[in-house]
């Protein structure tokens, strides 16, 4: 997980350089903010695009809790990545990027007993629904 977060940081980091060499090589030079509105903008679009049809996907098959384990994760992402920063423009603790690493663990490790018991669970009482089902039918 470590390894895949800092490819992220690097990649994220070499198409910023490019951006910025790019906006350097145009006669008009846009500013930092209007480069954020279109960069942002842009992403958010072909993610939305991506992701949309993939959530559809999700509930036409009856998969609502993957959307919710997508959302929560991000909000997860980003707040524990909110609270290292926090702590290091407060003073109030150390930035430490294991802290992230082991705070999204902690969610993937608990949200994995939560699905293990939640799968044990229905299996248990899907019998009792279909005998439930069969005697009403009688």
């Amino acid at each position: 997980m470590k390894q895949f977060l800092y490819f992220i940081v690097d990649l994220v980091a070499r198409i910023h350089d490019r951006i910025l060499m790019l906006n350097d090589g145009f006669p008009t030079i846009m500013s930092d903010k209007q480069l954020h509105f279109l960069v942002i903008g842009v992403l958010g679009m072909l993610l939305f695009m991506l992701i949309h049809p993939l959530f559809k996907s999700l509930v036409k098959h009856g998969h609502v809790i993957a959307i919710s384990w997508f959302y929560v994760f991000t909000l997860i992402l980003v707040l524990t990545f909110a609270i290292e920063i926090g702590q290091q423009v407060t003073h109030t603790g150390s930035m430490e990027f294991e802290d992230i690493v082991f705070g999204v663990f902690g969610f993937l490790i608990m949200f994995t007993f939560f699905t293990l018991i939640r799968g044990i669970v229905m299996l248990l009482s899907r019998p009792r629904k279909k005998r439930a089902a069969q005697k009403e039918l009688s």
